[in-house]
């Protein structure tokens, strides 16, 4: 099977192709990106094609850089506020971008948000 969680693929690996999937999201380590102060948690990729699931954590005036959703790209902010040349999402608030958007992100005092990808952004 493609899809899993990333680092728990030995205790997944164990399981029938039906069975489901628990992920304890406390226990899994933050991934530091190559955006200071930005980290991360993959909850579910799929390699084939492209989906992921990811837990993001944005310190206080982080920014990630000029990007382009190459699919539909949908976050819902759990903590803080992600804002853009568009709008501000608060926490709470959930905010999708269509195919093709492009934008560059900010978390001016910090955010924690989970983010759904049909395929991963391209960065500029």
């Amino acid at each position: 099977m493609a899809q899993h969680t990333p680092g728990l693929e030995s205790l997944h690996g164990k399981l029938g192709p039906q069975q489901s999937r628990y992920v304890d999201v406390e226990g899994l380590p933050w991934q530091a990106t190559r955006w200071p102060g930005i980290e991360t948690k993959t909850l579910f990729i799929d390699p084939d094609t492209g989906v992921q699931t990811v837990l993001t954590r944005m310190a206080p005036g982080t920014v990630l850089t000029d990007h382009m959703h190459v699919e539909i790209e949908q976050t819902w902010v759990l903590e803080g506020s992600l804002v853009d040349h568009e709008g501000e999402a608060k926490a709470g608030s959930f905010v999708w971008r269509p195919k093709g958007s492009r934008h560059t992100a900010s978390a001016p005092n910090g955010a924690l948000l989970i983010g759904f990808f049909l395929k991963p952004n391209t960065f500029f």
